[in-house]
């Protein structure tokens, strides 16, 4: 996979270590938790810049230090995110499903192009151009987030159950490109699985840009995965693997990242 650039490397730190103490870092503790990771100083301003003029970071100066908080709408995307990102579920057959069906005018194809790229982020997949699924747990994150975005007057949602006649499983290949997605999780699994692997005792900051390399990387795959029901996947799918991989980095890197961000909060002190 290709190494993630500095402002999503960023966006993970506010989120794994900002949101807990107000949600703000200064500028020094960000340029030397990312020198950890290898991105040097110019990069991380510039990055911070980026994220600046996308309404994600807000400068704050805090104890007479110069810094950046997350701004409300950020914080509210990575809270929703937490649940998708550590908690993930599977969803079962009896759940049933929810669509989304919209006609978005010619005039207004940039609000169709964001409902299409917002859809697919939710995790949804594609029966026609303008009708959309997804299993009917997502229902309320995609309320939640269509209204955020201001798109949800686009959109009619509809709860449903599946009565053929065509073989569902055979549909949902149609829907979602599971291939793309399964090499995505396979990718995963093979670049982290030996950092998952190695023994115990990793300096700690090797901890900390391991994890945060680690979940930058996998941060986006539960979002593009609808979490369907196991009997409609494909045998052997990568995701479970990956999954595996992902849970036991977390369990071995976490607690030592976050002594090495400590670690750099409190050299400020």
């Amino acid at each position: 996979m290709p190494p993630a650039p500095p402002r999503s490397l960023i966006v993970t730190i506010y989120g794994l270590y900002a949101r807990e103490v107000g949600g703000w870092l200064s500028v020094s503790s960000l340029i030397q938790l990312l020198a950890e990771l290898g991105v040097e100083e110019p990069a991380v301003r510039s990055s911070i810049s980026r994220l600046k003029r996308r309404g994600i970071l807000v400068a704050q100066r805090q104890g007479g230090r110069a810094g950046y908080a997350l701004s409300a709408h950020a914080r509210s995307i990575l809270d929703e995110g937490d649940q998708r990102i550590f908690a993930a579920t599977r969803a079962s057959l009896a759940d049933g499903w929810v669509m989304a069906v919209f006609s978005v005018p010619e005039a207004q194809r940039q609000q169709r192009h964001r409902l299409r790229s917002r859809l697919t982020w939710l995790g949804f997949g594609a029966v026609s151009s303008g009708v959309w699924i997804a299993p009917k747990r997502l229902l309320a994150p995609t309320q939640e987030a269509l209204a955020r975005d201001e798109l949800l007057a686009y959109v009619d949602l509809f709860e449903s159950d599946y009565v053929g006649p065509e073989d569902l499983r055979e549909e949902v290949a149609r829907w979602w490109d599971l291939d793309a997605l399964g090499a995505l999780y396979t990718d995963f699994h093979r670049e982290f699985a030996p950092i998952a692997q190695r023994r115990r005792g990793t300096r700690t900051g090797d901890a900390f840009a391991d994890y945060v390399r680690a979940l930058t990387t996998w941060r986006r795959l539960p979002y593009l995965d609808p979490g369907l029901p196991e009997e409609l996947l494909p045998p052997d799918w990568a995701g479970t693997l990956a999954q595996a991989t992902f849970s036991t980095l977390h369990k071995r890197l976490a607690a030592p990242a976050h002594r090495f961000v400590d670690t750099v909060r409190e050299s400020e002190s």
